[in-house]
């Protein structure tokens, strides 16, 4: 709390005598910021300009009168109750009723004693200048709770940055496969209408789809070639590892992306694998995944085959909706198939890449 002496007064009266006075009074008791004014218009400019510690305020005062200065006051700032102590002749009922219930803090009528005056203004100004500690206090919590926030949201897009580094050592073919797949998935939930938590969600989560490859062989994930019925049984279990690996964290991103991992080679048809989910038992983000993944890897090269064009890439997705994918999402990027090459390209890992978009 600053000093109680320094603190911004302002005094509005109509009559240029009482503002001397009150001047008078509040300097030879030791206020310092004192700030006077016989309109109450300009009073109220002031007001907006200074944003006193305290007003004194006249009450009848003429076009504007103390209740209407109160509530002209209350609308300029946030405070419910503006710093005003009305000193006026009016000491009727009714009058101390309207300026009060306006959101005047105190009222003294006219004659006053210097001391009573003062010990009135004294108490306002503590009440208010504890309001304003309180208030800088809480906003000083306010963001430090901000900072820790975006901190810890940081940290666990850093852990899932750092685990999809591991899988890209594991299988470097893929380079920066895992990175466009979040991008596509993004943008396709944000093109199905999903919130824009879910799709920043979708972002951060859909890369570590694959991150249950480290736990496949070498002899198998590094195969030159296409994989035996007894290879491509060993390759599938990547789906359950990752699930693995990323459930139980408590965290939601990681937990959306146990989701993707354990879900986005199920099939639209139930023929997929793990659990043989069909249609819309298949959650969302596995759903999203499994398009947007179709997509990527067919126009990427592979040790076993060559990548393909675009045009027959796309081919492929319309005729793998509602057997292989689901048809709603699938249409939905066929209808949006310029943005999502796009967002590719963009991504692309090296010039050996770029064949796929020919």
């Amino acid at each position: 709390m600053h000093d109680l002496y320094a603190a911004t007064i302002l005094v509005v009266d109509d009559v240029p005598a009482n503002t001397e006075l009150l001047f008078e009074m509040l300097e030879s008791a030791g206020f310092t910021n004192i700030h006077t004014s016989n309109d109450p218009y300009e009073g109220l400019a002031l007001y907006e300009r200074l944003k006193p510690d305290l007003v004194l305020l006249d009450y009848r005062m003429p076009g504007l009168d103390g209740v209407g200065f109160i509530r002209a006051a209350r609308e300029m700032t946030s405070d419910a109750e503006p710093p005003i102590l009305i000193v006026t002749a009016q000491n009727d009922e009714d009058s101390r009723r309207k300026a009060l219930e306006a959101g005047a803090r105190d009222y003294v009528t006219k004659p006053f004693a210097f001391w009573e005056l003062l010990a009135r203004t004294r108490t306002v100004l503590q009440l208010q200048l504890l309001y304003q500690g309180q208030r800088q206090q809480s906003e000083i919590l306010d963001q430090q709770v901000r900072e820790r926030t975006r901190e810890l949201e940081e940290t666990r897009h850093e852990i899932i940055r750092r685990l999809c580094t591991v899988g890209e050592f594991r299988d470097e073919d893929t380079g920066h496969h895992v990175v466009r797949i979040g991008r596509l998935s993004a943008e396709l939930a944000r093109l199905a209408g999903e919130p824009d938590e879910f799709v920043d969600m979708m972002l951060a989560s859909a890369p570590l789809h694959d991150i249950g490859k480290i736990g496949v062989p070498d002899r198998v994930l590094l195969k030159p070639g296409r994989l035996d019925p007894e290879e491509m049984a060993i390759m599938r279990t990547h789906a359950q590892i990752g699930a693995r690996i990323l459930a139980g964290s408590g965290l939601s991103m990681l937990e959306l992306a146990a989701e993707i991992a354990l879900t986005h080679h199920e099939r639209w048809d139930g023929d997929g694998y793990p659990a043989k989910l069909a249609g819309q038992a298949i959650p969302l983000s596995g759903r999203l995944v499994a398009v947007v993944d179709v997509f990527d890897a067919l126009l990427s090269p592979r040790p076993y085959k060559q990548p393909w064009s675009i045009e027959t890439t796309l081919a492929h997705l319309e005729a793998s909706a509602g057997t292989h994918l689901d048809p709603h999402l699938t249409q939905l990027f066929l209808d949006n198939a310029d943005t999502m090459i796009a967002i590719r390209a963009e991504l692309a890992d090296k010039a050996g890449d770029e064949t796929g978009l020919t």
